[in-house]
């Protein structure tokens, strides 16, 4: 992914976060990950006075506390965080959540394998849309 530019992970399943950790050191991807367990965190991390912007921001949709839907409602209110670049990742294949997110200005939506090469597969595609925007900007 850009350069250094850290990834916003919002998930709350830990064998979730692992198993992108896992993925992300497989295709050598060097950008630190930050790990936020809901929205409410998720906002809190971004809000931070002085926090540098990540380069993607990867949302799980069912969460506790403030899911991504609701994470995202405000996150495209604030002028400071609503062009950032967010990925829904979930397990959610229903049609109104991949609506909803696209409303609210996801770059993209996938939704996660079972398989582990599978998912590795879907972190991948992140990884090339990523490096692809980035050359064209």
């Amino acid at each position: 992914m850009k350069n250094s530019a850290s990834i916003l992970l919002v998930e709350d399943d830990l064998v979730d976060v692992m198993t992108v950790r896992r993925a992300l050191q497989e295709l050598r991807v060097t950008n630190p990950l930050h790990v936020v367990h809901d929205g409410e965190e998720a906002l809190a991390w971004l809000r931070r006075p002085g926090q540098p912007a990540p380069g993607v921001i990867l949302l799980d949709l069912n969460m506790p506390r403030m899911n991504g839907l609701e994470f995202l409602e405000v996150a495209k209110q604030d002028p400071h965080l609503r062009r950032l670049p967010v990925v829904v990742l979930t397990t959610s294949k229903e049609e109104h959540d991949r609506v909803r997110s696209f409303q609210l200005s996801v770059a993209g939506y996938m939704v996660k394998p079972v398989d582990y090469r599978q998912f590795v597969e879907v972190i991948r595609t992140i990884q090339l849309y990523w490096t692809l925007s980035e050359s064209a900007s």
